[in-house]
């Protein structure tokens, strides 16, 4: 597993510098700010599931790779803006400085409204996804404006910010999850299923399995950030419960969350 999402990593990092302006290129500090976020040691997991769901569904993931880089280019902003001292104020993202810390707010901001629309051009592009039916090209822009806007990541994003403070409940800390995390999850397995022209049957079983990982992909998230070091997480431990966020472990204990995973990780299979 460690050695198909190393390489899974490396051709998607090949990929994202062949879309990337060049450092230095001018404006250079904006450029460098997106360069210094996109590049700072993700994992690729999202555009991995990306080329992954595209295999599943009997296409080629190489026709997906645009696709994976733009579900990346969306997920590295959402993780600037993220950061934001307006948002959950953290200082370190995947073991560096965040973007604000390393740079400035505006220039952070701005850089991620830069990765935004970026992941939108990349999609629009016709020299790129020259394989895939132009009514599921169409269907990916859709797909991934709504699973990043307010009805998926940023209206999740919204009520978290709302429930900072307050007694959780499930139902709210379900909702934050499933949109603030699983929508791009899910996202990214239907943008790689529609690169390979998968059936409404199969988009609909695949969506199902999207959902359920998505969850349980936050909820271990929860977990890591009572039981994890910073420099295992890459940022700062413990923050989420220290500035009152609702978690799993803090609504169900951490042996309810790691049985909540595990029910999830089932219900995915």
């Amino acid at each position: 597993m460690a050695g198909f999402l190393e390489e899974g990593k490396a051709q998607i990092d090949r990929a994202l510098e062949g879309f990337m302006p060049p450092a230095g290129s001018y404006p250079s500090r904006l450029v460098d700010a997106m360069r210094y976020s996109l590049f700072a040691g993700g994992k690729r997991i999202r555009p991995i599931l990306v080329l992954s769901s595209a295999k599943v569904a009997g296409g080629n993931p190489e026709d997906a790779m645009a696709a994976a880089c733009a579900v990346e280019l969306v997920h590295t902003y959402s993780l600037i803006h993220d950061d934001l001292p307006a948002m959950d104020d953290d200082d370190y993202r995947r073991g560096k400085p965040t973007c604000h810390r390393a740079f400035d707010e505006g220039t952070a901001i701005l850089a991620g409204d830069a990765l935004l629309t970026m992941a939108f051009e990349l999609l629009c592009d016709p020299e790129l996804l020259q394989s895939v039916r132009s009514v599921d090209r169409l269907r990916m822009v859709h797909e991934l404006g709504a699973a990043a806007g307010w009805k998926g990541m940023v209206g999740g994003q919204q009520v978290d910010l709302d429930s900072e403070g307050k007694p959780p409940s499930q139902p709210v800390l379900e909702y934050i999850h499933t949109h603030k995390t699983g929508a791009m999850i899910r996202c990214s397995i239907l943008m790689g299923a529609l690169a390979a022209g998968a059936g409404k049957a199969r988009m609909r079983n695949l969506g199902q399995f999207g959902e359920k990982l998505g969850l349980a992909f936050q909820v271990v998230d929860d977990i890591l950030d009572v039981t994890a070091s910073t420099d295992e997480m890459g940022k700062d431990q413990g923050s989420d419960a220290a500035s009152g966020k609702a978690t799993y472990p803090a609504l169900f204990g951490l042996e309810g969350a790691r049985e909540r995973a595990r029910d999830l990780i089932a219900e995915a299979k």
